[in-house]
């Protein structure tokens, strides 16, 4: 289903595609995550558990080490030792931009992280008193793989026993492998395709993450290369031997929609006044932007898709915005000359309550497509307002929730504007929004203290919002309808932006020299006043 903000552009629009982006999945063996089930392990790793001591685990720490630079050294595989806060993916990348052609391991980058390891314990006579679970500040070994099918994987892998390991993968490089097999033709910047002869093929190719199918596709990959990568610390008899069998869970996952304008300065246009529209209402903070060197293109050039991928850079200005609920995280900026992309992002999937192993991977997805779609749609409602003829009549009158009868909405009172201005600023939460979060809101936004504005005043006033069908409740959680949050976009608009900046230029019109700065919308605010003088004049109104 289409959402409101990308049917509203259509016409501007070459088309759009929805992908999954950035895939981080965590292998374990499911038997070494227990005291009992390591010692169960070793015994048939090692025979008995009468060596299971803190050297030997270290043995097959150093075992790894040595093992991984010996392959290096031998196959010409490039290895390097990565300081603290290195940006890695970087590294890969500028290889990757100097060695287009590589197949299968071409990079290993050793870093240090926190995993969790097993300590050992014992009496004075050897006995096993503890094994106990710890997290210090070990080698992580990532070998950057370049796959026939996924593109270019990382499996970033513990050196110390139980060897856990993080899979990380990218679905727009799966998409380009798949488009490429059926001869489609494409132009690629990072992970971003910038120019498509065929925009609806490639949403099919992209339609293809998102069905259970991909659980199968992703077991694959992992399976085809996380074994070699664990042969540096278990031989494949010894992995035999042992038993040893790795079991995926869903970590993090990026889900984004992108629109593929005619024009790239109309586009920069649209965002940057859907940011200057919206920014204010969803109490932003701030934005990023990253300044480039090329001006994006006023006409619609003709573009030519080629087959090619290229390392992106940030040549064109790029604004970002970013909205965090949690481990959740909404996200909308421009990419390349032409696209405009809105991401979903969970960073640890236990936030979305739906399960994690690798199973409940389209459910994963489904949850994050339906977050970014009512993203875009209550985005819509905020930038394209509008107020039915008696609402401003209907909102003061009394209105009744189910057998209560409660107030109406009086804009007179700062208290009641606050509540509007909070339910914006928490209209994009994919959850939706409790009555503590609300009267927090509330009270950061008009200077109340949490006994001038607690909860009971925050359920009262949104019962009030209620009753006026500006907001729906599921459980025990409120979100904003379309309609309710169109409304109070435009009566903020309405008092905020036309009838206070009339109101207060409207007698003391300014005649002298223009801002540096000066926008379209101070030149509609310079002619209104003007017009306005001459209407209080008729009226014999004193501004």
């Amino acid at each position: 289903m289409k959402d409101n903000l990308s049917s509203y552009y259509a016409d501007l629009l070459d088309g759009t595609y929805d992908c999954v982006d950035r895939i981080v999945l965590n292998a374990y063996n499911s038997l070494c995550c227990s005291p009992g089930g390591f010692r169960k392990w070793w015994r048939s790793f090692a025979g008995s558990d009468a060596n299971l001591d803190n050297a030997h685990l270290m043995r097959l720490a150093g075992r790894f080490s040595r093992r991984v630079r010996a392959f290096a050294k031998a196959k010409g595989i490039l290895l390097i030792d990565c300081a603290s806060g290195e940006k890695k993916h970087l590294i890969a990348d500028e290889y990757l931009r100097d060695h287009p052609n590589v197949r299968g391991l071409f990079l290993i980058l050793v870093s240090r992280a926190i995993a969790p390891v097993w300590d050992v314990e014992k009496s004075p006579n050897g006995t096993i008193r503890n094994l106990s679970r710890k997290q210090p500040f070990i080698n992580h070994y990532s070998f950057h793989i370049m796959d026939f099918e996924w593109g270019h994987i990382t499996i970033k892998m513990s050196g110390h026993p139980p060897f856990g390991a993080q899979v990380i993968l990218n679905g727009h490089e799966y998409v380009a492998c798949r488009a490429r097999k059926t001869r489609m033709r494409f132009t690629k910047e990072g992970n971003c395709f910038t120019i498509v002869s065929n925009t609806a093929d490639l949403a099919r190719v992209a339609d293809t993450l998102s069905d259970s199918r991909t659980v199968g596709r992703l077991t694959q990959v992992c399976e085809r290369w996380i074994y070699f990568c664990l042969w540096f610390a278990l031989n494949p008899e010894d992995q035999q031997r042992s038993g040893w069998h790795y079991d995926y869970s869903v970590y993090q996952v990026e889900y984004s929609q992108n629109l593929l304008f005619h024009r790239g300065g109309q586009m920069d246009q649209i965002f940057q006044g859907i940011i200057d529209r919206t920014r204010a209402r969803l109490d932003i903070p701030r934005l990023k932007t990253i300044f480039g060197a090329k001006h994006r293109p006023q006409k619609n050039r003709k573009k030519k898709a080629r087959v090619e991928v290229v390392v992106e850079r940030p040549m064109y200005n790029l604004t970002v915005m970013k909205l965090h609920f949690g481990k959740l995280t909404l996200k909308a900026y421009t990419k390349g000359e032409c696209v405009l992309r809105f991401e979903a992002i969970v960073h640890n999937t236990a936030e979305l309550g739906c399960g994690r192993s690798l199973i409940k991977f389209p459910y994963i997805i489904a949850r994050l497509t339906g977050m970014l779609q009512r993203f875009l749609n209550n985005f819509h409602c905020l930038g394209v307002c509008f107020v039915s003829d008696d609402t401003l009549n209907q909102l003061p009158l009394p209105s009744q929730v189910g057998s209560t009868r409660v107030g109406g909405i009086d804009l007179n009172k700062s208290r009641m504007r606050s509540a509007l201005a909070a339910v914006l600023a928490l209209s994009l939460s994919p959850k939706g929004f409790i009555v503590s979060e609300f009267a927090s809101k509330v009270q950061s936004i008009s200077g109340l203290s949490d006994s001038q504005y607690g909860k009971r005043r925050a359920a009262y006033d949104l019962k009030k919002l209620r009753g006026k069908k500006l907001l729906e409740i599921f459980g025990r959680r409120y979100k904003g309808t379309a309609e309710g949050l169109r409304t109070i976009a435009a009566i903020s608009v309405l008092r905020d932006r036309v009838i206070q900046p009339l109101l207060a230029g409207a007698g003391k019109l300014k005649t002298g020299k223009r801002n540096k700065n000066w926008s379209s919308i101070d030149e509609h605010y310079r002619i209104l006043c003007i017009n306005m003088q001459y209407l209080f004049k008729d009226l014999g109104f004193a501004a």
